[in-house]
């Protein structure tokens, strides 16, 4: 393993055990058995080689809850439809805040550093935009949409995840479980009516 793959396994590491905000240069330095110049010369400053790896915590975790893409439903040896099966990811995403919690809490941690470190924001804003590419296929399958509805179906998706993964980190007891989700956006759906 090279030097800039050492930093890469470090920085997950210190986000796990220290999280974004409490890990220091020299903490991925000395992880990483590498000297502090390094990190700078791989991957620009410590917040970007911190922000790569939590992004590609982020990305693992996205693939085991949500999984491979749900295929046509034009084959009938298809997965479930998008109605039988975002239940089972939205259970499964709510189960993981409880495994998954440092990387919650670096997450958070990451957005409030975007904020003052546009390097930060970039790399933030580029992966939330790989999510907008992708999302509504991965959990709906290859329905007829427009490039528009495909983007602003993901949009809503993200910002239920960031909402949840908010509200279990600060108040589990009484955080909305997989089925209040989907309550309350059957709710939400009747009262806005047909699209117009």
């Amino acid at each position: 393993m090279g030097q800039r793959e050492r930093l890469m396994a470090a920085a997950k590491r210190c986000l796990e055990e220290k999280g974004y905000a409490r890990t220091t240069s020299r903490d991925l330095a000395s992880a990483a058995d590498a000297n502090v110049a390094s990190i700078n010369y791989h991957y620009g400053s410590k917040e970007e080689l911190l922000t790569a790896a939590l992004l590609e915590t982020v990305d693992g975790w996205a693939e085991k809850v949500v999984g491979a893409p749900a295929p046509s439903p034009s084959d009938p040896a298809d997965p479930p439809a998008a109605g039988e099966r975002l239940p089972r990811v939205w259970s499964e995403m709510i189960e993981s805040f409880a495994t998954d919690r440092a990387m919650i809490v670096a997450t958070v941690e990451a957005l409030a550093q975007a904020e003052r470190l546009p390097q930060v924001g970039a790399q933030i804003a580029a992966a939330y935009e790989r999510a907008r590419a992708s999302l509504a296929g991965d959990l709906h399958g290859a329905e007829p949409w427009d490039e528009r509805t495909a983007r602003a179906l993901a949009s809503v998706h993200m910002a239920l995840i960031a909402g949840l993964s908010l509200q279990w980190l600060v108040d589990t007891e009484n955080a909305p479980s997989a089925d209040d989700v989907l309550l309350g956006l059957r709710a939400l759906l009747a009262d806005l009516g047909p699209a117009r």
